[in-house]
């Protein structure tokens, strides 16, 4: 007979990790999923420093924290897994992988996470982490006293150009259109910031440097004509993306493909829980994460006792 777990987790970012933590440590059979390399969006982070009780360190290495946690209480993991498909109606939930492997369990959290909207140019795989950033909250900081570039209109973008000028010197905001699609309010104190610029109708095509990012090109649309904008950074805020494609007909998602959850992180579905990046949520930080996981693997945790 196979194995039937308490829990599986799918999805090994902070939010699964921790899930992972909580579930194993009350002595429940755990299990973790994870379709890529474990740690999520963290071992991308080039530096962690508002963590509470944790000073500056890498991203990757809050990660590795974290599995072994996970692992030293009992908790299996298996990663670099392509998932088949899954199957969460009735007691037993149930997953394959695309290699023939099922996984059963009574419950299930899901944690895939998600990630930032790319712009799809030139050098911004290259510069990521050293000097194209997607989160003003993070890393901020690191830019202090430089000239930034921020891309968007919507509330995010202005919202965190005004936070940015806490510590850049000037920030310029580069957005397609001729106008915003921010909030009134947010465009109204973007504009009365002095240190934040506009460039219009425009748009970027490009990141260069030499090691860090150093300038990038602007196409003014209306004209074609191209510029060059010299800069110590640039934070993009063009939307964000769950991952949650292979759950459209699984779990109910909102509009943005966030999946539905209430406050004990329930989904629709008895017995599935979600958390994370993947959620409906306005914050996107590890420690919402490390939140979002704590509170599916308590719920799930309870689910398992109320349905032996």
């Amino acid at each position: 007979m196979d194995e039937i777990f308490d829990v599986m987790i799918l999805g090994a970012g902070a939010a699964g990790l921790t899930a992972g933590i909580y579930s194993s440590r009350a002595k429940l059979n755990t299990l973790i999923l994870n379709e890529g390399v474990v740690g999520g969006q963290m071992i991308l982070t080039e530096e962690i420093a508002n963590y509470p009780g944790i000073e500056t360190t890498k991203g990757y290495m809050v990660a590795n924290t974290m599995k072994k946690q996970a692992k030293d209480f009992g908790c299996k993991i298996k990663s670099n897994v392509k998932i088949k498909s899954m199957a969460f109606d009735g007691p037993v939930k149930s997953v394959e992988l695309q290699d023939g492997r099922k996984f059963q369990a009574k419950s299930v959290i899901l944690a895939p996470g998600g990630r930032p909207r790319s712009l799809n140019i030139p050098g911004e795989d290259n510069f990521k982490g050293k000097g194209v950033s997607y989160c003003a909250t993070c890393d901020g900081e690191f830019f202090t006293g430089k000239e930034l570039v921020v891309v968007g209109g919507g509330n995010s973008a202005l919202e965190e150009a005004v936070a940015l000028t806490s510590y850049a010197t000037k920030v310029t905001i580069v957005h397609q259109f001729d106008h915003f699609q921010a909030f009134e309010h947010a465009i109204q104190e973007a504009k009365k910031n002095e240190k934040i610029h506009f460039i219009m109708e425009s748009e970027l095509r490009g990141f260069y440097g030499n090691g860090v990012l150093q300038k990038v090109s602007i196409e003014h649309l209306p004209t074609g004509n191209l510029s060059e904008l010299e800069v110590g950074g640039s934070f993009i805020f063009v939307g964000y993306q769950p991952n949650t494609e292979s759950l459209k007909d699984i779990v109910a998602l909102n509009e943005r493909n966030e999946i539905v959850v209430d406050g004990e992180m329930k989904t629709n579905i008895p017995g599935v829980f979600a958390a994370g990046d993947c959620i409906v949520k306005k914050y996107r930080q590890v420690t919402t994460a490390v939140a979002d996981g704590t509170i599916a693997a308590l719920s799930a945790a309870d689910y398992c006792r109320n349905n032996k």
